[in-house]
C-alpha cells in the first residue's frame, strides 16, 4: 500500500557522517609482499616480518619514489551515511573505486536531512581559486538551519504525496533535495584511498594545498583514523611524504 502524507515519519535533522568500516583485507605486509616479489621471488609472512626497520624502509622509499602498484595489493569497504552532494563528490573518484548506493526507484527514502551545526563555517570570502571560509553570524546560521529545514520539510511532504497518490518512486524522488541522506557501500586499496586523501583532507603536512567541502572532509577523516589502524608504516609514510598519492 502506498504511504500516506498522515502515515510519514518526521523529518530528522542530522549535522553529521557515518562511517564504518564493515570488511577489510589490509595490512602493511600487503604492501611488503607485493614490492619484495619482484626481486625476491614469493616469500611467507613471517619473512617478510624479520627486519621491522627495513620493512619501513621499503615503503617509506615505495612512497618517496612513488612506486604505487605494490599500494593496491589490499581492499576496504566502508558503510557511509552522508548527504547526497557529498556522494556527488565522491563518485568524481573512479580510479581503484566501487560504489553501491542505495536505490531511490527501489526503496521509499528516508526524512533525514543535512543542517549544518553551529561549527560549519558559512561565508566564503576571496575569488574562486583564493578563497577561505569564514564563520558565519547567529542570525546567518538561523537563517540557514530554519530555511533549510522547511525546505526540506515541503519537499518531503511533496514526496509524500505523490507516492500516497500512486506515482513511482523513481518519479516522486525528483522533488528530494541534494541535502537529503543516502548510504552506500565504498569500496577500495591504499592507494586510490591515498589519493582521495591528499584532495579531499586539509592536513598541516600536506605538501600540495587541497581545498575540500567540509561535509566531504568529514568523510575522510572517519576514513583515515581507520585506515591508520590497518595500516600504520603505510601511514606514516603518506604523511612523512607530504600526504601524496604514489
Amino acid at each position: 500500500m502506498p504511504t500516506t502524507p498522515a502515515e510519514s515519519a518526521k523529518p530528522d535533522f542530522r549535522s553529521d557522517v557515518t562511517v564504518d568500516l564493515v570488511r577489510s583485507s589490509a595490512g602493511d605486509s600487503d604492501v611488503l609482499w607485493a614490492a619484495r616479489v619482484s626481486t625476491l621471488g614469493e616469500q611467507s609472512l613471517e619473512e617478510l616480518s624479520k627486519d621491522p626497520e627495513r620493512s619501513k624502509g621499503l615503503i617509506n622509499y615505495l612512497m618517496r619514489d612513488r612506486h604505487g602498484s605494490p599500494f593496491e595489493h589490499n581492499s576496504m569497504t566502508f558503510f557511509i551515511s552522508a548527504p547526497i552532494f557529498v556522494f556527488r563528490e565522491f563518485m568524481r573518484h573512479r580510479v581503484g573505486w566501487s560504489y553501491n548506493e542505495e536505490s531511490g526507484r527501489y526503496r521509499e527514502l528516508q526524512p533525514v536531512f543535512y543542517v549544518p551545526d553551529a561549527s560549519r563555517k558559512l561565508v566564503q570570502e576571496g575569488r574562486p581559486g583564493k578563497y577561505v571560509f569564514v564563520e558565519g553570524s547567529g542570525e546567518q546560521h538561523e537563517l540557514a538551519s530554519r530555511t533549510m529545514e522547511q525546505s526540506y520539510v515541503r519537499a518531503y511532504e511533496a514526496y509524500q504525496e505523490m507516492l500516497a497518490a500512486g506515482i513511482a518512486r523513481e518519479v516522486a524522488r525528483s522533488v528530494l533535495p541534494v541535502g537529503l541522506y543516502s548510504s552506500m557501500y565504498a569500496t577500495c586499496n591504499a592507494r586510490s584511498l591515498m589519493h582521495f586523501l591528499g584532495l579531499r583532507t586539509q592536513h598541516e603536512l600536506a605538501r600540495v594545498p587541497s581545498f575540500p567541502q567540509r561535509e566531504i572532509e568529514m568523510v575522510g577523516e572517519k576514513m583515515e583514523a581507520q585506515w591508520a589502524k590497518l595500516m600504520p608504516l603505510t601511514y606514516a609514510a603518506f604523511n612523512d611524504n607530504g600526504r601524496v598519492a604514489p
